[in-house]
């Protein structure tokens, strides 16, 4: 029987399905992985999500630019994608098992990449009840969430503002 667990499938031209991409490594909108990145406010608390082609500091880089004010403090993890930033920038390694650091001595741990990190399961929860999303559809998707994330709730200027689109 296809798809029990323990008993052969000796039918060559019907073999089971893959489950997932199981493909090790970063991923690229070429390899069917698209990356996707995202900038969080600290203070404003304002989240911006793209997918991008891959995760090479020729792409990573002017996205980041482009959603921050040149005099931002950036906290990154030590991808080496990020070198290239022109921006005052924290990192946490964790490679060595580091998630969070109080520079200044204050009991607080500013440096972390926590709040983007957790972001993503906001995105995941919200990507789940549709089973796996085209990639060619997948900006779509991302850009409802981002909205949604940045709306917060539905307030009558929201309602308005979809209202005068129609």
């Amino acid at each position: 029987m296809r798809g029990k667990k323990g008993e052969w499938h000796g039918d060559p031209d019907d073999p089971p399905r893959r489950r997932a991409n199981k493909r090790r490594g970063r991923g690229t909108y070429t390899n069917d992985r698209p990356p996707v990145c995202a900038v969080i406010g600290r203070q404003s608390r304002q989240v911006r999500i793209r997918v991008v082609p891959n995760t090479q500091g020729v792409t990573l880089c002017p996205f980041v630019e482009k959603f921050t004010k040149a005099d931002a403090t950036l906290y990154t993890d030590e991808y080496d994608s990020y070198n290239r930033l022109k921006r005052i920038r924290y990192t946490v390694c964790h490679s060595q098992n580091e998630w969070a650091r109080d520079d200044d001595g204050d009991g607080i741990r500013e440096v972390h990449v926590n709040s983007n990190e957790g972001g993503w399961t906001g995105l995941r929860n919200f990507l789940r009840p549709f089973r796996g999303v085209h990639k060619k559809h997948l900006p779509g998707y991302v850009a409802i969430h981002e909205f949604a994330v940045n709306q917060k709730c539905v307030s009558p200027k929201f309602i308005a503002s979809i209202v005068r689109l129609h």
